[in-house]
């Protein structure tokens, strides 16, 4: 038996997100999506109520919020708990499992600020080379 932490050869994975038919591809593009990224990478700072997650990942639609947490959710990498007061509290949260997806994803997200003088360098000079003459 093979656990999660170990190495598995691609053929032996019961999952191949290159497949057209795979679900883990349905997951991988909710994770990855815009908004899917923002809003785990706003969660793996703590519990948000829906407004606050909307401030915090700016820009954001109010439907396009709903549906990416609604997303997440089904896919078990969010938490959301409805509080039974007046007007009705809902928090969301990340999940164990959202949790280890938003480490991975908060690796990738400073990564990329970290090398932003060197992608803004290269967008330069491909625009120039391309700049009419």
């Amino acid at each position: 038996m093979t656990t999660t932490q170990e190495r598995v050869p691609e053929q032996d994975l019961p999952y191949n997100v290159f497949s057209r038919a795979c679900p883990s591809r349905g997951t991988l593009e909710h994770v990855t999506g815009r908004w899917g990224a923002l809003t785990l990478g706003a969660l793996y700072e703590g519990s948000f109520r829906f407004n606050e997650l909307r401030r915090r990942v700016d820009g954001v639609s109010e439907k396009m919020l709903s549906q990416t947490l609604h997303a997440l959710e089904r896919d078990g990498l969010v938490h959301r708990e409805a509080q039974p007061t007046n007007p009705p509290r809902v928090d969301y949260e990340l999940t164990p499992l959202g949790r280890g997806v938003a480490e991975r994803l908060m690796g990738l997200i400073h990564f990329v600020e970290g090398r932003m003088d060197d992608v803004l360098a290269a967008r330069e000079r491909y625009d120039a080379a391309r700049a009419p003459r």
